[in-house]
């Protein structure tokens, strides 16, 4: 979970997580070495009238600053492209989920058993105890195996609603009357928290998500 005061990402429970905390931190790394080197151009253009001549007249410098930023979005590409490729869909999932927005709850229903489905409320705050979080807790979480690749439907009975566990690095609209599919895999054991993200109604905040990752043979039992 994030904690207060933290701007960075949350810890990953999935290696599509990791490779885009990876990709975040070499792109901020690129980004500052620009800001960097911009602002102190325009400092010393700034202050010296022979560097303002040669910068704003000079052929050399025009080839630089336009090969320069080419060189660099290819460093971004690459790794971009690389990650866009791995969060390609799996092609033979162990477990299918799907998972139904409504206003204001989900229902998560095992396609893989024909008799699992329920209903995942919020808890409200007066049934709240000291180990459960304000806002994030609810009542049936939905449970699913570690180290296994799992295919979640994600479709919506009444509005738009957006099912997102951001350690998870998923985050797919539920959209009324069409189905939408993402794959992940979970790395570690844990409770993953997340939320509606798309604005669905007066209770938008109040719907939020709970995954539970365990052992896969303490999930078959």
């Amino acid at each position: 979970m994030s904690t207060w005061s933290n701007i960075n990402l949350q810890d990953s429970a999935s290696p599509i997580m990791e490779q885009l905390i990876y990709f975040h931190d070499h792109a901020m790394m690129i980004i500052m070495m620009i800001l960097i080197i911009v602002t102190y151009m325009m400092m010393l253009i700034s202050f010296n009238k022979n560097i303002n001549r040669f910068m704003l007249e000079g052929q050399f410098i025009e080839t630089t600053w336009t090969i320069t930023p080419a060189i660099i979005l290819v460093f971004i590409a690459i790794p971009s492209l690389r990650l866009l490729y791995l969060m390609d869909e799996i092609n033979s999932p162990t477990l299918t989920l799907k998972t139904i927005g409504h206003q204001w709850y989900w229902s998560y229903e095992y396609s893989d058993f024909s008799t699992m489905e329920m209903d995942s409320y919020m808890i409200p705050q007066n049934e709240i105890t000291y180990n459960m979080f304000r806002l994030l807790d609810v009542d049936n979480r939905a449970v699913l195996p570690m180290n296994t690749f799992i295919r979640m439907i994600v479709t919506s009975e009444d509005v738009l609603h957006s099912w997102t566990i951001p350690s998870l690095a998923v985050k797919a609209d539920a959209t009324p009357g069409r189905l939408n599919q993402i794959s992940f895999l979970f790395n570690r054991p844990g409770v993953f928290y997340g939320q509606c993200s798309e604005i669905c109604g007066a209770n938008h905040s109040f719907m939020p998500i709970v995954i539970e990752s365990v052992n896969p043979k303490y999930f078959m039992e």
